[in-house]
């Protein structure tokens, strides 16, 4: 072989050489972007996921604050169905807080989370719907010392505490700061 082929192998491999380094190098550079973009994609989800069970905490509670409220008042002697009207207004208005924040978890997910908050939704509803109930008796009856309506009531916010529980135990898995 002479001196001039030689050296044009020599370049060629030279050439293939820096072509591999290159293409190495892109490679292990996209890889990088992509976990980085994997990374940033978790972030946001971990972010919505926090914010939307944030919402739904919120929301419950106040809902739960709402017919409390309304309660106290429709077991006031001195109150009357004017004020019987606005806690009910103030509850349904919690009502619908509550039932966008379920939604902000369904799209969230996952959905474990989501099936968790769906069990809280039906409880919420059946107490909601005792509280309707009670509103509709006070207003017919003219009071709202009701004891049936009382204690149905009471038996809806005790059979919404279990599925508020594991809504939140739903969220902490999710979040991955459920601790052992």
């Amino acid at each position: 072989m002479d001196a001039s082929v030689a050296g044009v192998v020599g370049a060629a491999i030279g050439v293939l050489g820096a072509v591999a380094g290159g293409w190495v190098s892109v490679a292990g550079q996209w890889r990088q972007q992509q976990r980085q973009l994997q990374a940033e994609r978790e972030h946001r989800r971990e972010a919505a996921r926090r914010e939307a069970y944030g919402a739904l905490i919120a929301s419950t509670k106040l809902l739960s604050a709402a017919w409390w409220r309304f309660a106290d008042r429709v077991r006031d002697e001195q109150s009357t169905p004017t004020q019987w009207r606005a806690s009910f207004a103030e509850a349904h208005e919690a009502w619908v807080q509550f039932s966008t924040a379920i939604a902000a978890v369904a799209v969230a997910g996952p959905v474990a989370a989501a099936e968790a908050a769906d069990e809280l939704r039906v409880a919420m509803y059946e107490w909601e719907m005792a509280g309707i109930e009670w509103f509709a008796a006070a207003l017919r009856e003219g009071h709202g010392r009701l004891a049936e309506c009382d204690e149905c009531f009471k038996q809806a916010w005790q059979a919404k505490r279990a599925p508020d529980r594991a809504f939140q135990q739903a969220a902490r898995a999710a979040l991955g700061t459920e601790h052992p």
